[in-house]
């Protein structure tokens, strides 16, 4: 794995370690299919099913959330879409489901990573 797909995983296991101390109960990790991939699928201590986008960086001019472009959520929207279709049991008629976005800031002195967290990105 190269240093970018590195920093990736390692903000991955952090937003799914964030989301499993918030009371989510991570369902599947990096989903990968011919439409699309997700990077974490949760149900939210509410019950209602959610897909996560994770963007890691390290600190810079850019924030990793300004990866979010319009065509990047057309895509994750797709992809969710697909999933929840094909797993309908996850979602709660009254609940349905919702797109997150976790973005994490990774320092390079290893000092914590700073996450934050964006509900209903689409």
């Amino acid at each position: 794995m190269n240093a970018r797909g590195t920093l990736g995983r390692e903000g991955e296991d952090i937003a799914a370690a964030y989301l499993v101390q918030k009371g989510f109960h991570i369902v599947t990790r990096n989903d990968r299919r011919r439409w699309g991939e997700l990077d974490i699928v949760a149900v939210a201590p509410d019950r209602t099913l959610v897909f996560v986008e994770v963007k890691t960086m390290r600190p810079g001019r850019l924030k990793p959330e300004d990866q979010l472009s319009k065509g990047k959520l057309r895509r994750f929207a797709t992809a969710a879409g697909l999933y929840a279709g094909i797993h309908q049991e996850l979602a709660r008629p009254d609940r349905g489901w919702r797109m997150d976005a976790i973005a994490v800031i990774i320092p390079h002195d290893g000092a914590a990573p700073k996450l934050t967290h964006y509900l209903n990105v689409r």
